[in-house]
C-alpha cells in the first residue's frame, strides 16, 4: 500500500499552481510513454484549482482522455453537473477533443448510466483499468468520490462505477468510481485548503484507531498517493513537510 506523500504549502493559490504543474508533469510523461493520458477529475475546489492552472500550462491536449471520478445524475443544464463545468471552464480554453471528455450519461437511469459509464472506461483500458491519475476531493465527513461513511459502497469489490441513489449529501443519485478502480491508479491526488478542513484532514492523515473513513481507504497498490495541502489545513497534522 501506499504512504501519502504530503506537500504543504503557503496558500491555496500556491497548492493550485503546484497541483496543476503536477498534473501536467504527469500527462507528459504518460504522453511519452504511452501515446495517451487517462485521468479522473473531480468536482468542488479540485476542478476550480485545475481550471485556473491547466489552461497556461504546455501539454499535448489530444492525448488527453478525461473521465469524471463521480458525477451527480442530473442534467448537463444543471449548475451541480461536473462535466459541465470542465466543459466551460477548461474545454473552452485548451485543445481538447469532445470526443476525449467522458461525461455520464443523464438521460438514462442511474443504473444504466453507471453500467454505460463502466463499459466506457474498459473499452479503452480494459478490465482492470488503470488511470494515471486520479484526482480527488474530500467532503467535511471524509467521504471520497461518492462513497460515504457507512455505506454498502464503501465495500464494493466487484464493480469498477457503481451507482449511488441514496447519497447522503444531495442530489442522491450518482455515478462513482469504486475502490478496486481508485486503488488501482498509478497515482492518486487529493488537495485540500483552508482552517475549515485541518479536523477532517488530520482525521484522515493521522487516524486514532477506529473505522477508516473513505478518504483514508484509498491507497493504491501499486501506485503513488500524494495530498497537496496549505499550511491551514494541514495545521493540525504532527508530521508535515
Amino acid at each position: 500500500m501506499s504512504t501519502a506523500k504530503i506537500r504543504v504549502l503557503d496558500s491555496d493559490k500556491a497548492v493550485s499552481l503546484e497541483l496543476c504543474s503536477f498534473v501536467i508533469n504527469k500527462a507528459n510523461d504518460a504522453i511519452k510513454r504511452n501515446g495517451a493520458f487517462f485521468v479522473g477529475v473531480s468536482g468542488g475546489s479540485v476542478a476550480k484549482f485545475l481550471c485556473q492552472g491547466l489552461p497556461s500550462l504546455k501539454t499535448d491536449w489530444s492525448k488527453w482522455h478525461i473521465f469524471f471520478c463521480d458525477e451527480r445524475h442530473v442534467p448537463f443544464t444543471d449548475s451541480e453537473c461536473t462535466y459541465s463545468y470542465y466543459k466551460q471552464n477548461l474545454m473552452s480554453k485548451v485543445a481538447l477533443p469532445e470526443e476525449n471528455i467522458f461525461p455520464i450519461n443523464p438521460d438514462i437511469s442511474v443504473e444504466d448510466a453507471a453500467t454505460e459509464y463502466s463499459k466506457k472506461i474498459t473499452s479503452l483500458m480494459g478490465s482492470a483499468p488503470r488511470f494515471d491519475v486520479l484526482l480527488l476531493g474530500m467532503g467535511p465527513d471524509g467521504h471520497t468520490c461518492s462513497l460515504f461513511p457507512g455505506h454498502k459502497l464503501v465495500q464494493e469489490k466487484e464493480k469498477i462505477v457503481a451507482a449511488i441513489t441514496d447519497s447522503p449529501k444531495p442530489p442522491p443519485c450518482r455515478v462513482t468510481l469504486t475502490f478496486p478502480t481508485i486503488n488501482n491508479s498509478a497515482c492518486a491526488v487529493f488537495a485540500s485548503c483552508g482552517a475549515g478542513k485541518a479536523d477532517i484532514v488530520k482525521k484522515v492523515l493521522e487516524p486514532e484507531g477506529g473505522e477508516p473513513l473513505p478518504a483514508a481507504m484509498v491507497q493504491p497498490s501499486s501506485g503513488e498517493l500524494v495530498w497537496f495541502l496549505d499550511r491551514a489545513a494541514a495545521s493540525l497534522l504532527v508530521k508535515q513537510s
